[in-house]
């Protein structure tokens, strides 16, 4: 258990002057390092001026404003609308909410080894009954596929309200899909009038070396999902889509989805600092630079694979009881790495993108000490 009094860019101070490698980013969400000088700035000054007030309604925020037309400028160009929510968890449920809105239909597709978050709906369609049985029943007309396979795609339908994907599993190991399996899947969606649900939460703002992980493969999502990495350190996520599709929360119901927090005009004005920071320090730009310098330096017969999409990387190991040891081992040599809900014998590795290359040589001398150390 480790006592954290205060942190700094890739850096965790302990209680008794610890020093730690923060290789994870509090799981996705230190993107641009933890307390970034940008950040606090905006933080300080959006708390002087107001914090709450009401997120919808007669109000008119600027932190809000402005944080969705930047985030709009990101996104191809149907994507223009942006509903600012809490949490991940809580995007994936507005998310649904408004496939199944648009679409009159409540079927949604998810993967195996998928993880969405832990609330009602999001743990539906989410891939390990491990976590769900305890909890069931659970929402209906979920179905569940292999993540990567075309075949399995035979399964949406025209009953299908949604798919929902990663196009990085993150959970399951950071596993990725071949270009011609989400090329089919934007089709069979198309087809089938199915809307394309795209969870971004650990994949968006840069993590990957492109601001969001579908440029990779040039895919269209139809509602794209954010939270983890957006905020800066600050809690926030958020749903986007067409304006003709987001339209329909307006009414039978009105308000069809309704927020307290979201878009809390702190977190807003984080985000919008984190942002700029990404796209004004020019963070994507080495991204692909820091992760090839990962796996060169990590070369050690335990390491049976490196998989990684920019930053967002797993060292497989032969087992979890391989591995443990030798993350227990790296965080008392002061480098802080874990292991993924449904892989747990690969070791996640996930730096804020401001990482430099001393620092990764630094961490990487200490991964490799604490392999070593562990099997002796």
């Amino acid at each position: 258990m480790l006592e954290i009094e205060s942190a700094e860019g890739i850096y965790m101070f302990g209680s008794k002057g610890e020093k730690y490698i923060d290789l994870i980013s509090g799981i996705g969400v230190s993107n641009v390092g933890h307390c970034h000088p940008k950040v606090v700035r905006a933080v300080q000054e959006q708390a002087a001026k107001h914090m709450h007030l009401m997120v919808y309604g007669e109000y008119v925020q600027s932190p809000q404003t402005l944080l969705a037309k930047a985030i709009a400028q990101t996104l191809p160009e149907h994507l223009n609308n942006v509903y600012f929510v809490n949490s991940g968890s809580e995007a994936i449920e507005g998310a649904i909410k408004l496939a199944k809105r648009f679409t009159g239909k409540t079927q949604i597709i998810s993967c195996k080894n998928a993880y969405h978050g832990s609330s009602q709906g999001a743990l539906s369609i989410g891939g390990s009954e491990n976590f769900k049985r305890a909890f069931r029943p659970l929402i209906p007309g979920v179905k569940s596929i292999p993540h990567g396979e075309p075949g399995a795609l035979d399964l949406i339908d025209e009953d299908t309200a949604a798919v929902v994907i990663e196009v990085v599993q993150g959970e399951a190991g950071v596993k990725t899909a071949e270009r011609s399996y989400f090329d089919r899947l934007r089709d069979k969606c198309t087809a089938t009038g199915t809307l394309l649900i795209l969870d971004e939460v650990q994949t968006g703002f840069g993590r990957t070396g492109k601001f969001w992980a579908f440029e990779h493969y040039q895919l269209r999502p139809d509602i794209l999902v954010a939270a983890k990495g957006m905020g800066g350190g600050m809690p926030i996520g958020a749903f986007m889509a067409s304006q003709e599709i987001m339209s329909v929360l307006k009414n039978n119901p009105i308000l069809g989805h309704i927020t307290t927090f979201g878009g809390h005009p702190v977190s807003a004005a984080a985000s919008l600092a984190a942002l700029r920071v990404i796209q004004g320090e020019n963070l994507l730009v080495k991204v692909e630079a820091k992760a090839k310098r990962f796996k060169s330096l990590l070369n050690h017969s335990a390491i049976k694979e490196i998989r990684n999409l920019g930053l967002m990387m797993a060292l497989e190991f032969d087992s979890f009881e391989v591995l443990k040891p030798i993350i227990d081992r790296a965080i008392e040599l002061g480098v802080v790495t874990d292991w993924f809900l449904f892989c747990d014998s690969a070791m996640r590795i996930a730096p804020p993108l401001i990482i430099t290359e001393e620092q990764i040589e630094e961490a990487c001398k200490i991964i490799l000490q604490a392999i070593d150390e562990s099997f002796k």
